[in-house]
């Protein structure tokens, strides 16, 4: 279940890295752990995300959050990258990893299956594409609950 401040720090968060050249992948706040901790997961979409790119991150946010107040007590700000191991969730992704090994994983079965694995060919407005040995695999988006790198490098 999402945190109720996770809106509100997206909203925080997304312009404050696009004016880093940088773009917000997640956010989770972990409140079980004490102090609870606040991590964003960040991408630079022109290159490789680096430890740069998080530090700069890290300053910005930790900045507007301590004027804003949005999180009234103590806590731990982490700024990482989510790396290659990700669930695949905006058109950018689907068009970068076109031709990768997928894991599809349904909220239903489709096709008497809740999980199929083949290669990505895209997605549209209705439906995720996937190649298995040669023949297409139409998958409705509707029942589409995740979507993942399978075996990343």
């Amino acid at each position: 279940m999402t945190h109720p401040l996770i809106p509100s720090i997206l909203e925080l968060a997304t312009p404050l890295a696009e004016q880093l050249g940088l773009e917000v992948v997640e956010a989770v706040f972990q409140t079980s752990k004490s102090p609870p901790v606040l991590r964003v997961d960040i991408r630079n979409p022109t290159d490789d995300t680096s430890l740069d790119d998080c530090e700069r991150m890290s300053r910005a946010l930790e900045e507007q959050l301590d004027t804003t107040g949005l999180i009234p007590n103590a806590y731990v700000l982490e700024i990482s990258s989510p790396g290659v191991s990700q669930t695949l969730t905006t058109d950018r992704d689907f068009s970068v990893f076109k031709g990768f090994s997928v894991l599809v994983k349904t909220s239903a079965p489709h096709g008497g299956k809740q999980q199929w694995q083949g290669r990505l060919q895209g997605r549209d407005e209705e439906t995720v594409y996937l190649n298995q040995k040669g023949k297409t695999l139409k998958i409705p988006r509707d029942l589409v609950a995740q979507v993942l790198l399978d075996n990343p490098e």
